[in-house]
């Protein structure tokens, strides 16, 4: 009562954390899904076949531009690789390593696969795996992740060549030879898959700075503040799009398999 203050020792904590909720279902799910894709497309990739059913080719494959392409993209095709103890290169090992970076090296996936598989952290509030010798991002390997911003260039061109591939999903080959207008179940599942995957694409953090990230003041670039602001509300949904367009690039691989392997029948609507 003379003004001391009585201290208390604070008593141990056995436990690593005190949370009691499921915290670990968000980094299993991470795990589940993430790893799943992973494991379907290299699969998908080194199979080299059933990657195209007319006028349908799978993004994963787009633009083929092997020489041992069932439908090279531009008329015209790279010599094919050939390994001998691995054999035949498939023509999408040409082509992944351009959206595979990009994802790789994206800030939201960062954060998922940070600690759904390296647990760090696994949850807030809960012990980091990583304890010893963080270094963050600022070492090899991981000072590649600093490669996003100009993967960001790549996947744009992507952008394009898929939109252009279901322009072509609208073009049957007809009857009597040639090609005929058309619509079919398979061109709106490529259709959806642009979309999400633009939406990917458009709502990154790097396309975000490209808008706007050089401008001191707004006041002198309305066009460039107006568009920064529509990619910032774009980019509020980015964790979501980035899931969205992970399943529509594998489901729209494997729907167009299914069709060139007789599983499925393509639903023509017109």
């Amino acid at each position: 009562m003379n003004g001391t203050v009585v201290t208390r020792a604070r008593p141990p904590i056995a436990a690593p954390h005190l949370r009691r909720d499921t915290w670990w279902g968000l980094p299993l799910v991470v795990v589940l899904v993430l790893g799943s894709f992973i494991v379907y497309s290299t699969w998908a990739a080194f199979q080299n076949a059933h990657y195209y059913a007319a006028p349908y080719l799978s993004p994963f494959y787009s633009p083929c531009i092997a020489k041992s392409c069932v439908h090279p993209t531009f008329g015209w095709a790279l010599p094919d690789v050939q390994l001998p103890w691995f054999g035949l290169v498939s023509p999408a090992f040409l082509i992944l390593w351009g959206p595979g970076l990009f994802r790789l090296t994206c800030y939201y996936y960062r954060k998922a696969y940070y600690r759904s598989f390296w647990l760090s952290p696994p949850a807030c509030a809960v012990p980091d795996a990583q304890r010893r010798g963080y270094t963050g991002e600022t070492r090899f390997p991981l000072l590649l992740q600093n490669l996003h911003r100009y993967a960001w260039y790549v996947a744009v061109i992507f952008i394009v060549l898929l939109t252009w591939d279901a322009l072509l999903a609208f073009r049957f080959p007809a009857a009597g030879g040639g090609t005929e207008l058309g619509l079919g179940l398979g061109t709106l599942v490529m259709w959806v898959n642009v979309i999400f995957l633009a939406g990917y694409t458009f709502s990154c953090h790097s396309c975000r700075h490209v808008c706007g990230g050089h401008v001191d003041v707004f006041s002198k670039a309305p066009t460039r503040y107006r568009l920064w602001r529509v990619i910032s509300r774009l980019n509020e949904q980015h964790p979501m799009y980035a899931w969205l367009s992970l399943f529509s690039v594998g489901l729209t691989d494997l729907y167009i398999r299914l069709v060139s392997m007789g599983v499925i029948r393509d639903l023509r609507i017109f």
